[in-house]
């Protein structure tokens, strides 16, 4: 339904009248401040992304889709030399979507607008997602010196006014190899207890509670395996808390504090090696080099705790001259044994 009387104003006023209502919903409760100010930095983002001058009305569909991707490409400013770093996450990009969609459906009613132009985008999440600037998965130089980083920290001096009680090196050592080799979700890191490994013939395992109420074991490398004992040893706080990953205090580590660990550890790989990266980029990470390595795809999915086979493919990223490694090591064509006499 087309407003009677149209005003064609830019969107930068649009923008400035919206967040004055929507922080006025503030004041009888309808919205939280900290929502409120979500909208407002959304829309200061439309605003740049858009052109301040521009006429609202004048947006259609087309000029929608490329404002979503030009989001997507955005930096995430929220992270330390986030300049250079990967573009905007899914749940950004999907609360960005909501936040414009809302300012929008308010243009309609007001006036602002005739069509709202948010019903013919036609962008999906997919492709946003896609035009990421950068891989989720570390490149195995990348990735071989974030571990070989987490491998020395058990022996790095301690930091200048750390008392002994307060030290994390151990600690922050398992998490970053636990995530880069078996590739759990950072919520399974977080809940693991200590009574969760165990040993088997000789094989330490891990036994993780996955999502559906799923639970798989997982052989630990023996590097890794031979950290972990170091940190329950002599490294995890003696408190009464069966929790895994404590802090110094002796409380169980959140999520956003493994996000926290995975930086400092970078902070110590050499700067050639060196790419930001999530828990989930780590998890990415795991998946691309086992099935590059030819692990057998089932193996991977047990690792992972994935139910279906087709799922590993959202986690596995392209390496760089994979494929011209794989042809030139083709099974068909290497040299059969020599018969033994």
């Amino acid at each position: 339904m087309r407003p009677a009387d149209l005003e064609r104003i830019t969107v930068a006023q649009a923008a400035d009248r919206y967040v004055e209502l929507v922080r006025a919903r503030t004041l009888t409760g309808a919205l939280s401040p900290a929502t409120a100010e979500v909208y407002a930095r959304d829309v200061a983002t439309l605003v740049e992304l858009a052109g301040a001058g521009t006429v609202l009305d004048d947006l259609t569909g087309a000029d929608v889709d490329a404002i979503l991707v030009a989001f997507a490409r955005k930096p995430d400013g929220r992270r330390a030399g986030a300049s250079d770093g990967p573009g905007q996450s899914a749940s950004s990009q999907a609360r960005f979507r909501r936040s414009i969609s809302a300012l929008f459906k308010h243009a309609t009613l007001a006036g602002w607008v005739q069509l709202n132009p948010m019903t013919r985008s036609t962008v999906t999440a997919r492709q946003r997602g896609g035009l990421r600037p950068e891989r989720r998965a570390l490149t195995r130089e990348q990735a071989q010196g974030l571990v070989g980083a987490a491998r020395e920290l058990p022996q790095a001096p301690p930091e200048p006014g750390k008392r002994r009680d307060q030290r994390t090196e151990l600690r922050d050592a398992v998490i970053v190899l636990l995530l880069a080799t078996v590739g759990p979700r950072v919520s399974e890191l977080v809940r693991a207890n200590v009574e969760d490994f165990f040993t088997n013939d000789g094989v330490r395992y891990w036994r993780i509670f996955g999502k559906g109420g799923r639970t798989r074991d997982v052989p630990l490398p023996g590097d890794v395996a031979q950290v972990l004992q170091a940190y329950l040893e002599r490294g995890r706080p003696r408190v009464a808390d069966k929790a895994l990953l404590l802090s110094w205090r002796g409380r169980r580590l959140a999520r956003g504090d493994v996000q926290a660990v995975i930086d400092r550890v970078q902070r110590r790989v050499p700067p050639d090696q060196r790419r930001s990266v999530t828990p989930h980029g780590l998890r990415h990470t795991t998946a691309t080099h086992l099935l590059a390595d030819a692990v057998d795809m089932d193996a991977v999915r047990r690792v992972l705790g994935h139910s279906d086979l087709s799922t590993l493919g959202r986690y596995r990223d392209e390496l760089p001259g994979e494929l011209e490694v794989a042809m030139r090591t083709h099974p068909l064509l290497r040299e059969p044994p020599a018969p033994q006499e």
